[in-house]
């Protein structure tokens, strides 16, 4: 929950939890240390955040793909992450405020 509240992100923490107990949490680790992780909701990413002292190394990236073994893969961001997603093949457009990313299924 720290890096997810570090990277202001809204998620309950009971959403969190859930998703721990189904295997829709994955987590990106270093010598036990915590580096990302991210939260879905069966194919659609509902949060995914990387210590801000690891970004733009592959973390999230590696999160992504190791998500996107269960199929295509949608996403809602704010804009200025929009790049990070069109980076992994997300195919973006704009709705309203916010924006709304899809990752075909690898083929």
């Amino acid at each position: 929950m720290a890096i997810l509240d570090a990277a202001l992100l809204d998620i309950a923490v009971e959403t969190v939890r859930d998703r721990l107990s189904s295997g829709a949490v994955l987590v990106a680790t270093e010598e036990e240390r915590i580096l990302g992780t991210v939260v879905l909701d069966d194919t659609h990413i509902e949060a995914i955040a990387v210590r801000p002292n690891r970004r733009g190394q592959g973390i999230g990236t590696a999160l992504v793909d190791a998500a996107s073994t269960r199929g295509r893969l949608t996403a809602a961001f704010r804009p200025g992450v929009s790049e990070f997603y069109e980076s992994l093949g997300f195919d973006i457009e704009r709705t309203g405020d916010r924006w709304r990313g899809v990752k075909p299924a690898a083929r």
